[in-house]
């Protein structure tokens, strides 16, 4: 999956202890999929009040995902954007030395995903048909290698690769909508392992 490196961030410990928090996760996902937005407004989409809202979004531009867009509101309305489109936790001595932290995370990330899911579930009814063919909720069990998982892994992100990236300003075909493909490798050893 290639995006412009300006537009990745690889977790650092610090970052990563930012985004150990649901809310905190849900906020910058919101604000990479919306574009810049105020405390207030964000507040009312998460379904929490707009002082916990804000309360996150200064720990996460002290963290730098996020930062002050000084271009929009005024001096009553402060309003927030990403800073980046991609977060990778790729380190994986980091892992060892946080391993909460990391839990947390990802943690925070599994039940994005599952709101994202449930979410889609709820406005099937009134989506256009064409769109309801394309919903797909597999799951699929193979019995893998840890290389071959790993090349499994890379395959899929080459063939994703493929395909636009959602990113400001990206040009695409005027019937095309977001689509979120979620993969999950989700090894399930023998309990005595």
């Amino acid at each position: 999956m290639t995006e412009p490196p300006e537009s990745v961030v690889v977790l650092d410990a610090k970052g990563l202890r930012a985004l150990a928090h649901p809310v905190r996760v849900q906020l910058v996902d919101l604000l990479r999929k919306h574009g810049p937005s105020t405390a207030t407004r964000l507040a009312e989409r998460l379904g929490v009040n707009s002082g916990t809202a804000s309360y996150h979004l200064r720990r996460l531009g002290a963290a730098g995902f996020v930062q002050e867009d000084t271009e929009r509101g005024n001096a009553r309305e402060r309003w927030w954007r990403s800073v980046h489109q991609v977060t990778r936790l790729t380190d994986d001595e980091l892992s060892e030395r946080e391993p909460e932290a990391v839990l947390a995370y990802m943690q925070s990330i599994a039940a994005l995903y599952n709101l994202r899911t449930q979410r889609t579930l709820s406005e099937l009814q009134t989506m256009p048909a064409e769109w309801r063919r394309v919903l797909d909720l597999s799951s699929v069990a193979l019995r893998l290698t840890p290389e071959e998982a790993q090349r499994l892994r890379g395959e899929l992100a080459e063939v994703v690769s493929r395909y636009r990236p959602d990113l400001p300003g990206q040009d695409a075909p005027e019937d095309a909508a977001r689509v979120s493909l979620i993969t999950q490798l989700l090894p399930e050893l023998p309990e005595d392992a």
